[in-house]
């Protein structure tokens, strides 16, 4: 992988932490701004409306800008965005700075998959869209962690304002390392969304919206649901959530080097059978400690070594429209993470804690059916033979 693509992947990290670190600060700014944790956790949700919404919107707009400077734009906004956090003196302004960061984080990650793919050879595809991803990886691992602690000696405005000049030093670096990428040829409107309208596509889109409310509808509750399982909770909870991080990372690696190997729709239905079956186990494999960490870290790996492949299908489907393919399927996987904490909580007050993973199992199951009835390679058309008079004709 090229320096380059590293590059990328210090942005992702930083546009990763600014959108998850609310669930590493909740508590302070629950403490500081005298609001309840539930509506401090509307943070959250506001980032992942904003982003879903605008994505595809904002991949329209900017279409015709060259890739480097829509890059450096997008940190530029993110940036401000948190430094608005830092200094916003109420709730309400708090949640504008959060759709302000969430505005540059819709442009930054398909735009950034987007040029590491066109930086590096198609032979590496794979590995260079994991790449960008493993930034967002590694900001579960040490992001949101790092924001947790430090979110008590510095308060969230001090953690806002640290990733603020995080992200801007990283909008520098990209400014300076990446040389020009040129925007791709020009596309009419109606054309730049006709892919959107294939039924392959937006099979791959919907079969992102059912993993990511698979994972987080349980994720959402994981430290619940620890407690109830293998009876742990402060910091060895955040031990093994960092299993869960490292199992991430590992598989996002992963992920990138067997999509370059194999055929995607071969890899996608290994992934789902053993994601499935890892999820509808949780409450029996997590009874202990040392079985919470095998499990989070296979939950991890399986989860995050899914983005490769779908990425790079949807890249495949068309690529000349590609960045607004990569736009939908972030503002599919936003969906999906926006809806899971309301199809999370409706479970467990329905039948409690414990079926929740095997419910949400059942999404991964009909993820797993889409890929192999609905996503099944097409058959190539017969060639047309032509009469003698059709060919006389032509002539």
């Amino acid at each position: 992988m090229s320096a380059r693509t590293y590059l990328l992947t210090a942005g992702a990290f930083t546009i990763g932490t600014s959108g998850y670190i609310v669930s590493g600060v909740l508590p302070a700014v629950s403490h500081e701004l005298n609001v309840s944790h539930a509506t401090a956790g509307q943070l959250l949700t506001a980032f992942a409306i904003a982003y879903a919404l605008s994505s595809p919107l904002l991949a329209a707009l900017t279409g015709r800008w060259e890739r480097r400077t829509l890059l450096v734009a997008a940190l530029a906004v993110s940036a401000a965005g948190n430094l608005l956090a830092a200094f916003a003196p109420n709730y309400p302004l708090l949640l504008v700075a959060r759709v302000v960061s969430a505005l540059g984080a819709a442009v930054f990650t398909p735009a950034a998959t987007l040029v590491a793919t066109v930086l590096t050879p198609p032979d590496r595809r794979g590995r260079a869209v994991a790449l960008v991803f493993g930034g967002l990886t590694f900001s579960l691992v040490l992001g949101v962690p790092a924001g947790n602690l430090l979110g008590g000696p510095l308060g969230y405005r001090g953690v806002f304002g640290l990733i603020a000049a995080v992200t801007a030093v990283a909008a520098v670096a990209v400014r300076v390392g990446l040389p020009r990428v040129e925007a791709p040829p020009a596309v009419a409107l109606r054309e730049r969304f006709a892919p959107a309208a294939d039924r392959r596509v937006i099979t791959v889109l919907v079969l992102t919206v059912l993993a990511c409310l698979a994972v987080f509808s349980v994720f959402n509750y994981i430290a619940p649901l620890l407690t109830a399982t293998a009876h742990v909770d402060g910091l060895a909870t955040s031990l093994l959530l960092v299993a869960y991080g490292v199992g991430g990372v590992f598989g996002n690696w992963a992920g990138g080097r067997i999509t370059d190997r194999f055929e995607t729709r071969q890899v996608l239905i290994v992934l789902f059978s053993f994601f499935t079956v890892v999820l509808a186990t949780l409450p029996l494999t997590m009874t202990s400690v040392p079985g919470a960490a095998i499990a989070l870290f296979l939950w991890g790996a399986l989860t995050w070594s899914a983005n490769p492949p779908i990425q790079s299908w949807l890249i495949e489907l068309a690529p000349r429209n590609s960045g607004l393919l990569l736009s939908l399927n972030a503002s599919a996987i936003y969906l999906g993470v926006g809806l899971s904490g309301v199809v999370g909580g409706l479970v467990i007050s329905l039948v409690g804690l414990l079926p929740l993973a095997p419910i949400a199992s059942v999404l991964s199951v009909v993820a797993l059916l889409l890929v192999i009835f609905a996503l099944r390679p097409q058959e190539p058309a017969a060639p047309v033979i032509a009469s003698p008079e059709e060919s006389l004709a032509g002539r």
